[in-house]
């Protein structure tokens, strides 16, 4: 193991040590920061509603059902959730 030169009771590692420079700093109030707010952005939602709006017919009846079943709660039933996850393990699976 190789000694370390120059450390001593004269080097200025041990006046620092034996002697700390203290500096009183003046009391500021803390500074207010603005508040932040998050902020999303859909790049592409746009392209959507451009293509939904010229999409052309869509059945109204099927829509206007189904926002009635989600608006009672009862859209999303069991044999829908199971075939919603029999889908998605075939798609992973290719």
């Amino acid at each position: 193991m190789s000694s370390i030169n120059g450390i001593g009771p004269n080097t200025p590692i041990q006046r620092v040590v034996s002697q700390p420079i203290q500096k009183q700093l003046p009391i500021q109030p803390a500074k207010q920061q603005k508040a932040i707010a998050d902020k999303v952005q859909l790049s592409h939602v746009n392209h959507v509603q451009a293509t939904l709006k010229t999409a052309g017919d869509f059945r109204a009846d099927k829509v206007d059902a189904i926002r009635a079943q989600l608006k009672a709660g009862t859209y999303e039933t069991e044999a829908k959730l199971d075939a919603a996850i029999d889908r998605l393990i075939d798609d992973l699976g290719r």
